[in-house]
C-alpha cells in the first residue's frame, strides 16, 4: 500500500513532542512491512523540504497555519498526477486541534483521523477568536465530515471525550503508545546534594510548568531541591521571568532540547518526575521517566495521565497545586514508597513497544482496504 500521514510537525520541528513522534513509529513499522509511506507536515528553519528517515518520506511545507492550505493544494495536484500527494492506497488524518479534512479530498480512498486527545482547554491560548473558530471546528465540523469514520486514539479516558463529541463507540480504536529503549550509553552527569526533581515537557501554557516550579518554591529549601526543565517552546521566556519572580531562579535548571541519552541521563537522576499539565493524550514522559524506575505526579484532570499513571502504584494523582506540593513533599520523605512506586513505574513501561503499536496499525489499515 501507499500511505499518506498528514500532521501538522514532525518530532524534528522545534515544538515537536510525544504526538508526532507515535505517528512517526507507525510509518516507520509501516515502511518496514514494504508500505510506501509519505508523511506530509510543516516546515521549519533548516529542515529540508523533503528527506527520508526510517523508511518513510518527508514532505515539508507551510508553515503553523499554512500547513493545511498547502497540504491541500499538493493533494489536489496530487489528483492530477503531480508532486508526492498522489496514488495512496490510505490516509492518516491527525487532529491536532483540528485535522486536515482529507476525507472530503479523498473521497475514495480509506482515511483514519488520529486523535490523541480533544483540545477544549488548550484553545483559549490561541486567543478569544481563533479558539471559538477552533473549538467549532473540532467540536462541530470535524464530527460530521468524519462520521463513520474509523478513529484511532490513545487512552481510555481520550476515548470517552470523542464520545462526548458525538462519536460512536464502535468507530473508536484505542492503540497505545509505544516506547524507544534506553539509549545504550548514557551521560554521567555531575552529583551534587541537591535532590533532583524533573519535569519532561514541551513549554507551552497548558503544561502548566509553573506548577512544579511552585513545588520548588515551596519545598526547595526545607529540601534542597533542584527541578531539571527538560524541554523547549515558545512559552520559556515567559517561565525565565515566572522563575525570576518567584525567587527560585537557582533551583531551576532549564536544559531546553537536549539528545535522547543526556533527557535519559537526566530522568534516571531524578528522584520523581512532575507533569502538571492541564491536558495529555496519554503521558509519554511518564513512561520515559518509568523507564529509569521514577514514579510521577500528575493531575487526574489531565485526561490521559488516569491511563499512564495507576493512581498509588505507578505514580500518583492529584487534583489541584497544593495537592501536588503535598504528594512530593510526602513522596520525598518516604523513600521506601517512592521506591515501590518507581519499581512498579518500571514493571508497567516493559509493556509498551512500538512494535505493537505499528502491528495494531497495520491490522486496523489492512481491515479498513480489504489489503
Amino acid at each position: 500500500m501507499k500511505i499518506l500521514l498528514l500532521c501538522w510537525r514532525d518530532s524534528t520541528h522545534p515544538q515537536g513532542g510525544g504526538s508526532e513522534r507515535y505517528l512517526e513509529r507507525v510509518g516507520e513499522y509501516l515502511a518496514r512491512q514494504g508500505h510506501e509511506v509519505v508523511y506530509r507536515t510543516a516546515g521549519h528553519t533548516d529542515s529540508p523540504r523533503r528527506s527520508m528517515r526510517e523508511g518513510v518520506r518527508y514532505s515539508r511545507s507551510g508553515g503553523k497555519f499554512t500547513v493545511y492550505p498547502k497540504a491541500w493544494l499538493g493533494i489536489l495536484a496530487g489528483h492530477l498526477g503531480f508532486g508526492t500527494l498522489k496514488g495512496f492506497d490510505a490516509v492518516v488524518d491527525t487532529q491536532n486541534g483540528i485535522p486536515f479534512f482529507a476525507r472530503p479530498l479523498f473521497p475514495h480512498i480509506p482515511t483514519i483521523l488520529l486523535t490523541h486527545h480533544c483540545h477544549r482547554e488548550q484553545w483559549p491560548v490561541a486567543g478569544p477568536a481563533v479558539a471559538k473558530l477552533g473549538w467549532f471546528l473540532e467540536k462541530q465540523v470535524a464530527p460530521r465530515i468524519y462520521r463513520g469514520a474509523p478513529y484511532v486514539t490513545v487512552s481510555q479516558p481520550s476515548a470517552e471525550e470523542l464520545v462526548e463529541l458525538r462519536i460512536r463507540e464502535r468507530d473508536i480504536h484505542i492503540i497505545r503508545n509505544g516506547i524507544d529503549p534506553i539509549p545504550a550509553h548514557l551521560p554521567r552527569l555531575e552529583q551534587t546534594d541537591a535532590t533532583h526533581l524533573a519535569t519532561l515537557s514541551r513549554l507551552v501554557p497548558h503544561k502548566q510548568i509553573e506548577d512544579a516550579m511552585d513545588v520548588i518554591r515551596r519545598l526547595g529549601e526545607s529540601h534542597n531541591l533542584i527541578l531539571d526543565v527538560i524541554g523547549s517552546g515558545w512559552w520559556s521566556d515567559e517561565l525565565h521571568e515566572y522563575a525570576d519572580h518567584t525567587g527560585v531562579t537557582e533551583r531551576i535548571h532549564f536544559h531546553g532540547q537536549v539528545t535522547e541519552d543526556y533527557k535519559h541521563a537526566l530522568l534516571a537522576r531524578a528522584e520523581l518526575h512532575l507533569m502538571p499539565s492541564r491536558k495529555e493524550g496519554w503521558g509519554l514522559a511518564v513512561i520515559e521517566a518509568a523507564q529509569h524506575g521514577v514514579p510521577t505526579i500528575g493531575y487526574r484532570s489531565a485526561g490521559g495521565l488516569r491511563d499512564s499513571i495507576k493512581h498509588n502504584s505507578t505514580g500518583l494523582l492529584v487534583d489541584n497545586p497544593a495537592e501536588l506540593i503535598t504528594a512530593t513533599e510526602e513522596l520525598l520523605t518516604d523513600a521506601s514508597r517512592r521506591r515501590a512506586l518507581g519499581s512498579a513505574a518500571r514493571d508497567l513501561a516493559a509493556g509498551y513497544s512500538w512494535e505493537d503499536t505499528g502491528q495494531r496499525f497495520a491490522e486496523l489499515l489492512e481491515e479498513i482496504t480489504g489489503s
